[in-house]
């Protein structure tokens, strides 16, 4: 894999020839939001910062830099958690904004389908389909910032995924750019097509490392027309897994949401966001956050889900249960989840792991990875959410209250490799929905199989033989040790 190089005069000049004054960023004011990522821990340098405003100018951008040997960083909200869309320190690099390319190109009711550019905000693709009496199901809690390009690029899952899939199964066809400013052309808005290779999937979920998704089609479908949500009080994650499967057989499989907080998580919530409060009448160690959905109107959910709670609660499985009277009171219950993020920032530092294991080994998971981590570090704060019913948690691990956090994230390396042996052996995910980005990389490394591995750098290699791509993402170069991975 060859290494970029830094761009001159001339071909600088040649990109902002392309992009224009709207789209070209050089000074430090102008660059610093696209230097670093939202949470603080990868910030870098660039030699510029262009903003194209049409796939045609994309193409002409990567032609200069695939010629040239330029780094390119795509980039889209840049709301990314693992450093996917951060330049690195050489300050070589250009990065690549696609936020003015904002357009929804076309939406086909009777399809079913929307086409849309990479920089739309992803809260105005879900404005649109609803003015369209549809619905796009992926929600994320940076929906308002986020935009569809990097949700692709990262193959986001949200709190949707155990009804309608990850992002990857809301994608019909793309628009990429390669890296030598080739285009592929394939918007297709076909469900089926077995016309040889699926390309669609080869990019979402490569983050910018195989070429730059510039549109997409994307699937709709019908707007809930009936919802029901309640917030469950359980002693345990085994009790919150029997009241997810109990719920799917008596709804007829209409669980849309099922999110598991942990008591720190929600001790966070209530602490340091203003407006939240515990609906229940008893502090209970683990939560379920739960929603029921169906396009049928007056479909009985309400009544089939307070007689489930009803139940469990006869038989000992539920403690407690509060159920939303209406969508505003809803809201209010989602609030509390989608609240963790923020409280937990506000709580101190934490080590932050991403995973899944198959849904019925989660309890298990919980209880033997708290353990590891507890005797590692005393005193640290199990801090686990998530969305339940796909088996992807945030099992993130707060700072014990009298260590000073700067301490404690240096201990972020070895913490999240014992985590990474739990996950393993539970055959599991070190990274199931916020991607490799810079931040995994090692975990990347020592998770998959060698077999696997060269795959990956055979792929790369021939879709990007000079490795311009967004360079040290997700695969460490051939002759590249891990930093996570020193053996």
């Amino acid at each position: 894999m060859h290494e970029s190089n830094p761009p001159d005069t001339n071909t600088l000049e040649r990109l902002r020839a392309i992009v224009g004054e709207a789209g070209w960023f050089t000074g430090p004011e102008a660059m610093a939001p696209y230097l670093r990522e939202w949470r603080g821990l990868f910030h870098g340098r660039a030699a510029a910062v262009v903003s194209p405003a049409s796939t045609r100018e994309v193409s002409q951008i990567m032609a200069v830099c695939h010629e040239a040997r330029i780094g390119v960083v795509p980039q889209s909200g840049n709301t990314g958690l693992c450093g996917g869309a951060a330049p690195d320190e050489t300050g070589t690099r250009v990065i690549l904004s696609l936020r003015r390319m904002n357009h929804i190109r076309a939406l086909d009711a009777a399809n079913d389908t929307i086409v849309v550019e990479a920089g739309c905000v992803l809260a105005d693709i879900q404005a649109a389909a609803r003015e369209a009496d549809r619905l796009f199901p992926l929600s994320l809690a940076a929906e308002g910032s986020c935009m569809i390009g990097g949700n692709l690029a990262t193959n986001a899952g949200g709190t949707n995924v155990l009804r309608y899939g990850n992002t990857r199964d809301l994608v019909l066809g793309l628009e990429v750019v390669l890296p030598d400013g080739r285009v592929w052309e394939g918007l297709t808005a076909l469900r089926k097509d077995n016309a040889g290779y699926d390309l669609r999937d080869l990019f979402i979920g490569s983050e910018g490392t195989l070429g730059v998704i510039t549109a997409a089609v994307l699937r709709l479908y019908p707007r809930p027309r009936d919802q029901v949500t309640a917030l469950v009080g359980l002693a345990s994650p085994e009790d919150a897994l029997a009241v997810y499967t109990a719920l799917r057989r008596e709804s007829g499989d209409c669980v849309s949401g099922c999110e598991l907080i942990s008591t720190p998580a929600m001790d966070f919530v209530l602490r340091h966001i203003p407006g939240c409060r515990n609906p229940m009448q008893q502090v209970c160690p683990w939560y379920l956050l739960v929603e029921l959905s169906t396009p049928r109107e007056d479909s009985g959910l309400q009544s089939v889900l307070e007689q489930t709670l009803a139940r469990l609660m006869d038989e000992a499985v539920v403690s407690d249960a509060v159920v939303a009277g209406s969508l505003a009171q809803g809201a209010e219950l989602w609030r509390l989840r989608e609240s963790i993020p923020e409280a937990q920032r506000q709580e101190g530092a934490s080590i932050k792991n991403d995973i899944s294991v198959p849904v019925s080994s989660v309890p298990a998971f919980v209880r033997e990875a708290s353990e590891v981590v507890a005797q590692a570090c005393p005193g640290l704060r199990v801090c686990a959410f998530g969305h339940l019913g796909d088996g992807n948690l945030h099992f993130n691990l707060q700072q014990p209250p009298e260590m000073d956090g700067r301490d404690f994230l240096t201990r972020w390396d070895a913490l999240c490799r014992l985590v990474d042996d739990v996950v393993l052996k539970f055959e599991g995910s070190v990274a199931a929905e916020h991607g490799i980005g810079q931040l995994r990389i090692g975990e990347l490394q020592r998770s998959k199989s060698p077999v696997a591995l060269a795959l990956m750098q055979s792929i790369k290699h021939s879709l990007d033989p000079r490795g311009i791509m967004n360079p040290g993402k997700v695969l460490a170069l051939p002759d590249e040790e891990s930093r996570d991975n020193p053996d």
